[in-house]
């Protein structure tokens, strides 16, 4: 059971409760996710979205029985997301993978994160955001509009569609540019190490040691 949205320059599929069968995404995968708030330990899950590359994003909604869905019982998107033989990237890893363990269960691994990379090589500024990223690497300008909206509601709007699938169809361009930046300068093997402790440090996260960090004096 989905929808499809086609836009001009993007194909949005909406999934209930879980990615269809046999859906092959290749590879290198992005993904992002859409909250009720920014701490995982409250705030549930509403959306994961995900990207082959190929100019269109798989949504999958994902709403709690008490409210009519299937909650964590989603097995092929859990499948793909724990998948040692696929790459999945993400701007800002470390609160992704903290929501999708907490609710879904689910260790993802391996990652690339696009922020960790934007900070080991653009240090020549402190904006490393989704959308001052897409603007200077790739030439779009992607709209965050949409950022705060209630992503709990049972039917979602093509503008919160639209920007869901924004955080995904840019990232395998970006990684690109970025590991082109991360070999010139000589730190794609510390960017790899960063990348390797990313779903450690989400657990982390989730145990409490945010506050004060472990690593902290």
């Amino acid at each position: 059971m989905g929808t499809t949205l086609f836009l001009p320059q993007a194909t949005i599929h909406l999934h209930a409760g879980d990615l269809p069968d046999g859906l092959d995404l290749g590879p290198v995968v992005a993904v992002d996710t859409e909250t009720m708030g920014l701490d995982p330990r409250r705030d549930r899950l509403c959306l994961v979205q995900l990207s082959a590359g190929d100019g269109s994003a798989h949504c999958v909604q994902i709403r709690p029985a008490r409210l009519g869905g299937r909650g964590a019982d989603c097995p092929n998107l859990k499948t793909l997301l724990a998948d040692a033989g696929v790459v999945k990237l993400f701007h800002f890893a470390r609160f992704d993978l903290g929501i999708l363990r907490q609710e879904l269960g689910v260790r993802v691994a391996p990652v690339r994160c696009t922020k960790i990379a934007s900070k080991l090589v653009r240090t020549y500024t402190e904006r490393h955001g989704l959308k001052d990223l897409c603007r200077e690497l790739l030439g779009v300008d992607i709209s965050k509009q949409q950022q705060s909206s209630d992503w709990g509601a049972a039917e979602l709007s093509p503008e919160q569609l639209a920007y869901a699938a924004s955080d995904v169809l840019h990232l395998h361009a970006l990684w690109q540019r970025l590991d082109g930046l991360l070999r010139r300068e000589g730190r794609l093997e510390l960017a790899e190490g960063c990348f390797g402790f990313l779903p450690d440090r989400a657990a982390l996260d989730l145990l409490g040691y945010d506050e004060p960090d472990i690593f902290s004096h």
